[in-house]
């Protein structure tokens, strides 16, 4: 037994939870770099405001003190006060009027832009603000370590790292229950049919399975159904079979036990001729038997047809009909006119065969047999007319079923001619309709094909 090379199921979550992760990733990329750069904005936003606030309070305390004298401001209450914003008052000169700790030995260039801008202090990366006054004899620097970005954006990475931790964990579980919800149903099924006997062909349940499982469990409830059609049919068939040979096998073997007991050379030849059409008569019933049972449509592929002039294929055996009609003491009348038609060469000649051969058996001498076809309404159409006793109206329906013989036919028949025709009628999806044959004498079988 092969083992399965691969696990849907395992598939399935694998896909599911990787696009999972991929959508949450590229969402989450996009969402940290954008509250970065709104992060950004905020923070410079203040940066500049704090700035004009500090440059004010400077301008106001120069005009009240008027003092040239620089000034420090300690951070008392602070931990680490070098970890806050530094910044600097200078005048024109250059002198420091104002600065607060940690700017102490903060050296800052005299060319610095101003507005916003980065520098490098010790190694480290500062924000820095320059603001001067509006007769510019003030200048503000104002400096932000990017600590504080950084602390506020390794919080913002760390949230949603876990949020999207327990987003794949919820992911997962739910992906896992809704693929094992699936796969349950097929499995139930799995066990169903598993339980069954060979003989247990009934529909599989569609009870609670999702609807994209429902086409699978609908096709082979399908399959059970057309293996429950065959078998029935080659049950159905090896009964008749075995009803049917048993006829000719009994008259085999009765003129085999007069044959022993024959009581002159001239009874014996007599007994050997009905042993001869006795066994005739059991080969023919064989090979129609085996012939209507590589016609059934589940013993094998389609019939392949091509398109073909159904005249041509009947000029064929003109030649025999006439002779065996001349044999009979019947008249055969041949009207052959153009017919295309989609076709299978072989078993339309066993169609035809069977037609024009019921038609001689069944008609006394002397008689009259037509075989004709051609075209009506754009389809070809085939036709055998006889002026036999005919079908009755009654009976013209149950003659295509196998076995089947009417009552008082003074021919030996297998009643498997008509089947056969009907079989491989269908197989080229042609219709087969009986009616009386001319001068309402007789049968008159019609074939008509589907336009080419």
């Amino acid at each position: 037994m092969t083992r399965p090379s691969w696990s849907l199921r395992r598939t399935l979550l694998a896909g599911l939870l990787g696009l999972t992760v991929l959508l949450w990733g590229s969402s989450a990329a996009i969402i940290y770099v954008e509250a970065q750069q709104e992060s950004a904005e905020l923070f410079d936003q203040s940066l500049v405001e704090t700035g004009h606030l500090l440059l004010s309070l400077v301008e106001n305390d120069l005009r009240n003190r008027g003092g040239k004298a620089t000034i420090d401001l300690p951070l008392r209450g602070y931990p680490n006060p070098h970890h806050y914003l530094r910044f600097k008052v200078r005048d024109a000169q250059q002198n420091v009027l104002y600065r607060n700790d940690g700017a102490l030995n903060t050296s800052l260039s005299r060319s610095a832009p101003d507005g916003l801008s980065w520098t490098t202090i010790d190694g480290q990366q500062w924000r820095l603000f320059v603001l001067w006054d509006a007769p510019r004899q003030l200048q503000l620097l104002v400096l932000e370590p990017t600590s504080h970005r950084d602390d506020i954006s390794s919080r913002f990475f760390y949230k949603i790292a876990v949020f999207g931790a327990l987003l794949v964990a919820l992911a997962t579980l739910v992906i896992w229950w809704s693929i094992n919800r699936v796969f349950r149903a097929l499995r139930d099924s799995a066990l169903e049919v598993a339980a069954r006997t060979p003989n247990d062909l009934g529909d599989v349940s569609l009870h609670g399975v999702p609807s994209e499982v429902h086409p699978l469990l609908l096709a082979i409830n399908r399959l059970f159904g057309r293996v429950r059609h065959t078998m029935e049919y080659e049950q159905r068939f090896t009964a008749d079979a075995a009803h049917e040979l048993r006829t000719p096998l009994a008259a085999i073997k009765t003129n085999l036990q007069v044959l022993q007991r024959a009581r002159s050379p001239f009874e014996r030849d007599e007994f050997i001729v009905g042993l001869g059409i006795s066994v005739e008569r059991a080969s023919r019933l064989v090979d129609q038997l085996l012939t209507l049972a590589r016609l059934d449509p589940q013993a094998g592929p389609a019939t392949v047809l091509r398109q073909i002039d159904l005249a041509g294929l009947l000029a064929e055996q003109v030649e025999s009909w006439q002779e065996q009609c001349a044999q009979r003491g019947l008249a055969l009348k041949v009207d052959l006119r153009p017919a295309p038609c989609l076709l299978e060469p072989d078993s339309l000649r066993m169609l035809v065969r069977n037609l024009a051969d019921n038609a001689m058996r069944y008609t006394p001498a002397p008689g009259r047999i037509t075989i004709s076809c051609g075209q009506h309404d754009g389809a070809s159409y085939l036709r055998v007319t006889d002026t036999g006793p005919g079908i009755a109206a009654a009976m013209r329906e149950r003659v295509f079923e196998r076995f089947v013989r009417l009552a008082g036919a003074h021919m030996h028949g297998s009643g498997l001619g008509l089947s056969i025709v009907r079989r491989i009628a269908d197989s080229h999806q042609a219709s087969i309709t009986l009616a009386a044959g001319e001068e309402n004498r007789g049968l008159a079988v019609t074939v008509r094909f589907p336009p080419a």
